[in-house]
C-alpha cells in the first residue's frame, strides 16, 4: 500500500510517503523539520517534495494524519491539509493519535507509557501493554500520571516514550528506572504503519482534545462597556 503520513501536531513539521507491505515500512520520500509554529508555510512544499521523490501522488490509497492531544493550531494546520489532500486523491485519511504514534515509535513489548508535556502541570498520557491500549488518552496532574504508572509498574520496568518524561522524572524520581524514550514527536515510521492497519472508520480525521483551550472568547464585544458590578 503505498500512503502519505501528515504530522504537525507536536514540535515537528512533517510529510511522508511510504509504501507498506506486510508490515514492512519502506520510505518514499520524507521531508520533516523541528517546529513549534509556522507549519501552514512549510506543510505544502514538504508534501509536494515527498510526494515528487515518491513518483507522484499517483497510487496513494491512504493518508494518516495525527488529531492530538497537541498543539492546537499545529494540528489543525495537519487536519485541514489531509482532509483536502484526501477528496483530491479520493482516497481515505485516517486519523492516528499522537500518543499511539509515540507509544508505536518504541519497542512494543512489556509496559509502555506515552505522556506528553501538556504545561499547566499537567501530562496527556495513555497507557500500553504489549502493543494494546489498557486505558483511554487523559490528560493528567504530573503527580496523579506518576502515580498511576508506580501502580501499575511498581519495578518501573516500563518504557516511557514522548515529551512528558522531563517533568514526571522531576516530579518522581523513582521512575528514571525506567527505559526512557524522550521524542519530541512520533516517528515517521510508526505513523505509517498505524495508517495501514488502523480501521479508518474507527479513526476518522478529527481533532482529539483533552482539555479546553488557553484561549477564550472575550466578555464583551469591542466598544460594549463593562457590565456593572453585581
Amino acid at each position: 500500500m503505498k500512503l502519505m503520513v501528515i504530522d504537525t501536531s507536536l514540535g515537528t513539521c512533517l510529510a511522508g510517503s511510504f509504501r507498506v507491505e506486510s508490515g514492512h515500512v519502506e520510505g518514499l520520500g520524507i521531508r520533516q523539520q523541528d517546529m513549534t509554529k509556522g507549519h501552514q508555510e512549510h506543510l505544502g512544499g514538504f508534501a509536494r517534495d515527498a510526494s515528487r521523490d515518491a513518483g507522484g501522488f499517483e497510487g496513494v490509497e491512504r493518508i494518516g494524519v495525527t488529531v492530538g492531544p497537541g498543539s492546537f493550531t499545529g494540528l489543525r494546520v495537519g487536519l485541514s491539509f489531509a482532509l483536502g489532500l484526501g477528496a483530491a486523491l479520493d482516497c481515505a485519511v485516517v486519523g492516528i493519535s499522537t500518543l499511539d504514534g509515540l507509544a508505536a515509535s518504541v519497542p512494543a513489548e512489556g509496559w509502555v507509557v506515552a505522556a506528553i508535556d501538556a504545561r499547566r502541570g499537567q501530562v496527556y498520557m495513555r497507557v500500553f501493554k504489549d502493543g494494546v491500549a489498557v486505558d483511554e488518552a487523559q490528560a493528567l496532574a504530573i503527580h496523579d500520571a506518576a502515580a498511576k504508572i508506580l501502580e501499575l509498574v511498581p519495578d518501573c520496568d516500563v518504557a516511557l516514550a514522548g515529551s512528558g518524561i522531563e517533568v514526571l522524572l522531576a516530579h518522581e524520581t523513582r521512575l528514571d528506572k525506567a527505559r526512557l524514550y524522550p521524542l519530541s514527536a512520533p516517528k515517521a515510521e510508526a505513523l505509517a504503519l498505524l495508517t495501514a492497519t488502523l480501521d479508518a472508520q474507527g479513526h476518522p480525521p478529527k481533532p482529539l482534545y483533552l482539555r479546553a483551550p488557553d484561549a477564550t472568547p472575550p466578555t464583551r464585544l469591542p466598544g460594549q462597556p463593562r457590565a456593572a458590578p453585581a
